[in-house]
This record gives C-alpha cells, structure tokens and sequence, in this order.
C-alpha cells in the first residue's frame, strides 16, 4: 500500500495483517532499544519490534548496514546518516519507508484503520473548511471514512514536517484538501485512491534555499486501512 504512494527512489517495507506481524516481530532489537522496551508491555514492544524489523529490511534494501533506530526529539525516528524515512504501525500492520537524503528532502508516511474516528475527535483536528470539504469527499465517495483519511493526512505532514524545522506542527496549522481519483470500472471492491495537498498556515521549511507553502501527497484505502504519504522533493 504505502509503496504505490511514494517515488520510485523510496524502498517501503510492509508487514500485513498477524502472519506478517509474527514474522517480523520475531527480529531481534539492538541493546539500545531493548532498553527502551524494558517496562513495555506485551503490545507496545511487538509494535516497537516489527516496525523497526520493517526499517532495517528497507536498510539492507539500499545497502546500508541495518542500525538501531532510536527516537528522539519529539519521538522522531533517528535515521543512519545518508537516509531519510519515516515508519507507521497500527493495529494489523507496520510499514517503513527510507530513501537516500540525495533523493528527497523528507518523507512522511501513515496508516490508520479504515473506520470513524471515535467521537469529538474529528472537531480536535479539522479545520472548518475542511469539515466542509469532507462532506463533499463523503458524497462524491461513499463508503469512504474521510475523517479518517484527514487524520492520516495529517499525521504524514507532521511526519514529514518536523526532520525540516525541527518544530511542532499543530493539526490546525495545515489545511488539507483532498482528490479522489476516478472509480475504477472494475469490482466494487477496488481501492480507493487519491491526491491531497496541505497548505501550510505557518511558515514553511526551507528546502534548497526555497520556502515551502505546502505539501503534495497520496492516500488510498484498502484492505481495511487508510494509509497517506508524503514525499518532499528538493529544491
């Protein structure tokens, strides 16, 4: 799913429903994050362990030595110097997508149920005008939980946002807008797929000497899970 959504120069690697998250929750973690996960519960660290056993698999793809991969500020991935990436797990499935640093600028990536979002959350992170325009996405689409999709969107613009300013990003500080791509002529049961753009309501990273205004992205839902990325370009 999340590799259809990004540049070709980006390696994702997917772990899917509970086969994948045995096979992949059985790699073993560096010293570094087994002493992360020394309180975790049972959950928090086959989560913490598959999509890390994701990362250093996309590592090994771009022939990088597989490394820890330890959060840092803000809980951001620390990434081996030369890659730049970003990693996502719910439940049923893990992902992680890197990219060598001369290939783009940063990438965020998101997957999420395909479900409501549980209640009042929706008013927490959008934007009136986007509400708006979530209706319209609802009509022209049914079937499609947008609100979801909103909230995945802007997961991936944080993710892709923060490794450039090194700064918080509020949910109401990006106002995205979503296309739908046409409905395929094929099964009902076709992905939906997508484009969105993120105006940026703060003042955006420097790129290569260029600010950015907004971000560009993709999204589809299938499989029972909504999933959205990001792929910042350089300048």
């Amino acid at each position: 799913m999340i590799a259809d959504l990004l540049p070709e120069s980006v390696v994702a690697v997917e772990a899917f429903g509970e086969d994948g998250v045995r096979e992949f929750g059985d790699g073993p973690l560096f010293p570094e994050e087994e002493a992360l996960m020394v309180r975790a519960v049972a959950k928090r660290r086959r989560e913490f362990t598959v999509v890390r056993s994701c990362a250093r698999r996309a590592m090994d793809k771009l022939g990088v030595a597989p490394q820890a991969v330890l959060p840092g500020e803000r809980g951001a991935p620390g990434w081996p110097d030369g890659l730049t990436g970003s990693m996502t797990h719910c439940e049923g499935y893990a992902a992680a997508a890197l990219v060598r640093a001369a290939d783009l600028a940063s990438l965020g990536i998101d997957a999420e149920p395909h479900a409501p979002l549980p209640e009042g959350v929706l008013s927490a992170v959008a934007l009136p005008a986007e509400q708006e325009r979530l209706l319209r996405l609802a009509a022209d689409r049914p079937g499609l939980h947008g609100d979801r999709l909103l909230f995945s969107a802007k997961e991936s613009v944080y993710k892709a946002w923060f490794p450039l300013t090194r700064k918080w990003l509020d949910f109401s500080e990006a106002d995205i807008e979503f296309h739908a791509d046409p409905p395929p002529s094929v099964a009902a049961s076709a992905p939906f797929t997508g484009t969105f753009r993120a105006r940026l309501l703060v003042p955006g990273p420097l790129v290569g000497g260029r600010r950015v205004g907004h971000f560009d992205g993709r999204w589809t839902a299938a499989r029972g899970l909504v999933a959205t990325a990001i792929a910042v370009h350089h300048a």
